[in-house]
């Protein structure tokens, strides 16, 4: 009889599976058969309420629950409420909601089968020939074998392809055909065991390369530095040292352990199976049309694109065997490993490729030109009013550090706060807002994990979120009534919530009864009598429980302590952050970089850049310093944004002290004969954690006053920006061919036309990190200006932090 229940095979699956549980059970957490997505709330109408300690006991409630089959759970600490959930995100509507914790169990979630798939749990409900599955629990028009009440392990719920019987073939259903009592479903394959397309979705274990060297861990930087961190490519699975492709390579790849082998790709086998179906493509350019399936094949300069298939007149690895699932049909422009737009090779042999000019998918006008303000800038006001409906700032961090999730973009996290929906909410880019008007600004962040968060800002008044304003404090010792940061090592003694509540005592349980935040608990939180404190490091600030049984706890209104005398990196006039083409690339706001100093000869001239890092130290290249050795041959210029610097904010400084970097690197540390004045035209950078590393495709910019080559702006200190460049793709042979060492780094746009040049030498590449500028390069060398292929080359400064602080230290 087809699809019987009599097979033996079947009692032996599950309680092999069982089996297998229970071993996973005592080796981890339980918690790792979830994924966790911080502020988030399903609307279930099916769920149970329990009172639980932790997540894991949330979790063990979902494991047994006996009422449904439980896909997800919700958490709330605060509380100790566990909600058990028959629904997860792929079938009920997701809201924000603080300090909530949605626990999805992964199995339910994956639209892919390993082995048989005996344990996919995904939502196909039609079989490979397109006819509609029968639901497991009905008796027409086939009268079924399995159903849920003899199979209660199998997961055979509504009408999804499951596999109860491990049936070869893998899942397949009960069809809604009375001629075919059932079919397979086309399932694809999990790529843990093979990989699709080019392996941008293997997951496998995987960790020696296809020589046989061992892959070197992904959070690691020996012996290989690099930009691929986890926290950088949060949806790229750079977990252990397992084989991935986060990059676009042909197929998945890894850092060596072998110090003379820098990255080399591994042998993973092509899945049997075919890929998952296209999504149908774009005719217009979404994002960076990597879905374009349109048929420009012009570039932007009008040169016409090279077949993908064609090996002339330019030899390259982007062919359609190497990346079968990216369209890379005749000569069309398309964008299949994830550069900034569609692009194509060309078939002028003297432009290898360009980018193409697809028009925009958005219909909305694109924004005015950016002009130059008058002479006197544009001051930043980065605060909101009120509850921040009307802020329409840049700010685009959370207060935990998070970078924010664009607003028209659907990933990580899909939501309904789009432009179109609420059109005067000022949805535009990545900046921070508030559309629904909460208490103040936020965005969705770019981490999976944490839906969304509040935003790094302060209200206008300078109080913060507050909504009673306290008088300024004058200290910032750990006793004082305000609070730094999210307030964790806050030991004032406020004792009362935003809202007038009086707070129930910590080591009390009445009104309200808590077992997860005592003293006993977080003996290091300060939970003294019944002071408003932060023992769970909510971005929000310290909280209490009240003594109203009405209410379990509430936030208190204590404010930031007052900032230090100046913060580094935080310039008071807005900068312009022109992402065009310092040759071809615009004047900045006067005074937006009140960190770049130009440095000069002793009677005026000047000849290099750099960096004001301390009011008496200024970080440049010493190839800079090649003519003179004493110190009284240079000049430092300071609060200037012409270079003629006839600015009353000018600060000119003598050098008292020339310290070149260790062992011949490009690097030096100048001390001022006196310190430097700190304004608003003069303000030191900030500077990066010892040997931290950019991730690839950071934003970064460059200033300085050098060669413009015939560009306009001859004069005026100019700005531009542009991606970081991991060094894995600097060193290609096409590019800058392995001349680019650990201790520095790329940056530039490969099709030429920005880039730093002569004059702006020693000058900064700085990074926006939250709402700071911090440094992470020194302009030292490149293969001409603006050159296609050839990105300009900087002195790691991360990989300098030690000697940087013993120099100053020392002198």
């Amino acid at each position: 009889m087809p699809k019987s229940f009599t097979r033996r095979t079947v009692l032996e699956h599950f309680l092999s599976l069982l089996l297998d549980v229970a071993v996973l059970s005592v080796q981890g957490s339980v918690l790792d058969h979830y994924v966790r997505t911080e502020g988030a709330w399903l609307l279930n109408p099916m769920k149970q309420v329990y009172r639980a300690n932790s997540d894991e006991e949330c979790a063990e409630k979902c494991e047994n629950e006996e009422k449904f089959a439980c896909r997800a759970f919700l958490f709330t600490s605060k509380d100790q409420q566990c909600l058990t959930l028959t629904e997860n995100t792929k079938t009920a509507m997701v809201f924000r909601r603080t300090n909530a914790v949605l626990y999805e169990k992964r199995i339910y979630l994956l639209e892919c089968k390993e082995g048989k798939g005996v344990d996919y749990r995904g939502t196909e409900a039609k079989t490979h020939k397109g006819v509609q599955c029968q639901k497991w629990a009905d008796n027409v028009p086939h009268k079924p074998n399995y159903t849920p009440e003899k199979y209660p392990q199998a997961g055979l719920e509504e009408n999804y392809c499951r596999n109860p019987d491990g049936d070869e073939k893998g899942p397949w259903c009960y069809t809604t055909d009375p001629d075919t009592r059932f079919d397979y479903c086309n399932i694809p394959e999990c790529e843990v065991e093979c990989m699709h397309c080019s392996g941008e979705n293997y997951h496998g274990v995987v960790a020696t390369t296809a020589s046989g060297l061992e892959c070197q861990r992904w959070d690691s930087q020996q012996p290989h530095s690099h930009g691929y961190l986890p926290e950088n490519f949060p949806e790229k699975d750079l977990k252990e040292n397992y084989c991935r492709n986060p990059d676009g390579e042909p197929r998945p790849w890894c850092f060596t352990t072998s110090s003379t082998k820098r990255w080399e790709y591994c042998d993973i086998p092509r899945c049997t199976t075919p890929p998952p179906p296209p999504l149908p493509g774009r005719q217009c350019l979404s994002g960076r049309g990597e879905d374009y399936r349109g048929t420009i094949a012009v570039t932007e300069s009008g040169n016409t694109c090279q077949h993908w298939s064609s090996q002339s007149p330019h030899r390259h690895s982007r062919t359609p065997e190497n990346y079968p699932c990216r369209g890379l049909d005749e000569n069309y422009c398309r964008n299949p490993d994830g550069e900034k737009r569609p692009w194509c090779y060309t078939t002028n042999p003297a432009a290898r490729w360009e980018y193409c000019n697809i028009p925009s998918c958005d219909s909305t006008k694109p924004e005015a030109p950016d002009v130059d303000v008058p002479e006197q800038g544009q001051v930043t006001e980065e605060c909101y009013q009120d509850n921040g409906v009307t802020y329409r700032g840049t700010a685009s961090f959370t207060l935990s550090g998070k970078k924010c999730q664009a607003w028209s973009s659907m990933s990580p996290h899909r939501h309904n706060k789009t432009a179109q929906n609420f059109p005067n909410a000022g949805l535009t880019q990545n900046y921070c807002r508030n559309p629904d008007a909460d208490s103040r600004p936020w965005c969705y962040t770019t981490d999976p994990s944490v839906r969304w968060e509040y935003c790094d800002l302060k209200k206008c008044n300078g109080q913060g979120p507050q909504t009673v304003p306290k008088p300024p404090q004058t200290t910032l010792e750990t006793t004082s009534d305000c609070i730094v940061g999210k307030g964790t090592d806050y030991r004032g003694t406020v004792a009362k919530t935003a809202r007038g509540r009086t707070c129930q005592e910590w080591s009390s349980q009445k009104p309200h009864s808590h077992d997860y935040f005592t003293p006993k608990t977080h003996p290091r939180a300060g939970l003294e009598k019944n002071y408003c404190r932060n023992p769970d490091g909510d971005v929000n600030g310290p909280w209490c429980y009240t003594t109203d049984p009405r209410k379990a706890w509430e936030y208190c209104d204590i404010p930031q302590c007052p900032p230090p005398q100046y913060e580094c990196g935080k310039s008071k006039f807005r900068p312009k952050l022109c992402a065009q083409r310092i040759v071809a690339g615009c004047v900045s706001h006067p005074h937006s970089w009140p960190w770049q100093i130009s440095l000069r000869t002793s009677y005026g001239q000047h000849f290099c850049g750099g960096t004001l890092i301390d009011p008496e130290w200024v970080l440049t290249a010493a190839h800079c310093l090649q003519s003179s050795s004493s110190p009284a041959a240079y000049r430092v210029y300071l609060g200037l944004h012409r270079e003629r610097a006839t600015e009353p904010s000018v600060q000119i400084r003598r050098v008292s002290k020339l310290i070149k970097g260790p062992r011949g690197a490009d690097i030096a540390l100048l001390k001022l004969e006196s310190p430097a004045t700190i304004n608003n035209h003069v303000i030191p950078v900030c500077l990066p954690k010892e040997n931290s590393v950019l991730g690839g495709r950071e934003e970064c910019y460059v200033t300085g006053w050098g060669d413009t080559k015939g560009t306009p702006g001859d004069g005026f200190l100019k700005e531009t920006g542009f991606p970081v460049i991991e060094n894995k793709i600097c060193n290609r042979p096409e590019f800058l061919n392995g001349r680019v060492k650990n201790h520095e780094l790329c940056a530039g746009n490969i099709h030429g036309g920005t880039d730093t040049c002569q004059g702006d030498s020693g000058g900064p590449l700085v990074c926006l990190d939250q709402d700071k500028f911090v440094q992470h390069g020194v302009t030292s060398w490149g293969l001409g200006c603006a050159q296609p292929m050839k990105p300009g080359v900087y002195v790691r400064v991360s990989n300098y932090i030690p000697w940087i602080n013993s120099v100053m230290e020392t002198y």
